[in-house]
């Protein structure tokens, strides 16, 4: 899994840090996503889909990881 986020989209909800808070945090200054971990490890799958899909903006897009990476 590789997550990218769109920062121009994001409306500074705050659920994805909620939902996933190892991978995802909020600028202290615009209240803006900002990205822990590009690609997380398995066990916060999960948490990582359920932010995605819980993100009023769609800011937050989930790829399939680089097989060419592992």
């Amino acid at each position: 899994m590789r997550i990218t986020i769109d920062r121009d989209r994001c409306v500074g909800a705050g659920q994805c840090v909620l939902a996933a808070d190892a991978v995802f945090d909020q600028n202290e200054e615009d209240g803006l996503v900002v990205l822990r971990l590009g690609t997380p490890p398995e066990d916060l799958e999960s948490a990582v889909r359920e932010a995605e899909l819980i993100c009023p903006s769609g800011a937050i897009q989930i790829a399939a990881a680089d097989p060419a990476a592992r």
